[in-house]
């Protein structure tokens, strides 16, 4: 598993790290034992980075990677995010309640120290105001976290985060039917020396190629409950496609995949065809979608000509039908 540097730590990371929303059971079921073996899967398979949040299952994402943790024996990086929780979000923000966060997360994690913390996709009138980034450098003098950075939801928010001078990663939705950020936030997180962790890099599983016009999500699924924006930004589901139109898009793409690749390896590389990235984090519901996932690190780079097809079909036919602000 190849390794990129994160920001200007020092550190590095594996290019292909586990998004770990699923594991507390918000998208569908999934025991304890059967996140405990994606975790193993994922070390087994050279993946050393892991990233969660607070408010996933109410902690139980950042409970079963603390459990898993202390067995593990690999270092492995683990990014957790603050700003969501009902008790925060949206202008209920104070150092106070930010440092209590972070002490939970601390015991669910069962480390003293947070390796990175995210901001949650916070609105971004607090981020226009700074003083929670001042809380985060605090955080960072006493110890309570070693790193911090920002998960957005915009274009325009991410611009906004990459002011900050001690904002070492920029969390981005990022694939090949939501290109948006080829236009300007790749060259500068570069110029920033910032990195790009892309959440979503298969638009909810939209890019696996596997649903059809006959797949169905169950109800407490996001893909069901939030397939029109209803409870968060539409752009988490799908990248922001209605999903009918999305499966178009799929379909079109599907005969574009590289012979000794799947949809799901193809639309990873091609993330990780740009420098600027320093790592996707694709979720996994089973052990076998994690090791599909981490052989993406060891294919070649995809072709000039796809990189072509893929970037004129986005900008052709995908980006009149992108939902929300992004």
């Amino acid at each position: 598993m190849d390794k990129r540097p994160l920001g200007k730590t020092g550190l590095d990371i594996t290019e292909v790290g586990l998004g770990c929303w699923q594991l507390a059971g918000d998208w569908r079921p999934v025991s304890e034992l059967t996140a405990a073996e994606i975790l193993s899967t994922a070390v087994d398979n050279g993946i050393r980075f892991f990233d969660t949040a607070d408010v996933y299952g109410e902690g139980k994402s950042e409970q079963i990677i603390g459990r898993f943790l202390q067995s593990c024996s690999e270092s492995i990086f683990v990014a957790t995010k603050v700003g969501r929780t009902k008790a925060l979000y949206p202008d209920k923000y104070t150092l106070e309640g930010i440092t209590q966060h972070v002490e939970r997360s601390h015991r669910r994690l069962k480390v003293d120290t947070l390796d990175l913390l995210q901001l949650h996709c916070v609105p971004p009138t607090i981020l226009q105001q700074g003083e929670i980034f001042d809380w985060l450098d605090l955080l960072m003098q006493q110890g309570k976290i070693r790193h911090y950075g920002a998960s957005v939801e915009t274009i325009e928010e991410g611009l906004l985060c990459l002011e900050q001078p001690n904002l070492v990663s920029l969390q981005i939705i990022f694939n090949c039917l939501r290109q948006k950020p080829l236009e300007t936030l790749l060259k500068k997180a570069s110029e920033k020396k910032v990195s790009l962790i892309v959440r979503l890099p298969l638009a909810s599983g939209l890019l696996s190629g596997k649903f059809s016009e006959e797949t169905t999500f169950e109800t407490d699924d996001p893909r069901h409950y939030n397939r029109d924006g209803d409870y968060f930004n539409v752009g988490e589901i799908f990248g922001g496609l209605e999903f009918a139109k999305g499966l178009d898009f799929v379909n079109a793409i599907r005969p574009w995949v590289p012979e000794g690749m799947n949809m799901a390896q193809m639309a990873l590389r091609w993330i990780l065809d740009f420098d600027a990235v320093t790592a996707v984090i694709p979720g996994a519901t089973r052990p076998d979608q994690v090791l599909s996932n981490a052989t993406a690190s060891a294919l070649p780079p995809l072709s000039k000509s796809l990189h072509q097809n893929l970037r004129d079909l986005y900008q052709n036919q995908v980006t009149a039908h992108v939902r929300g602000v992004y």
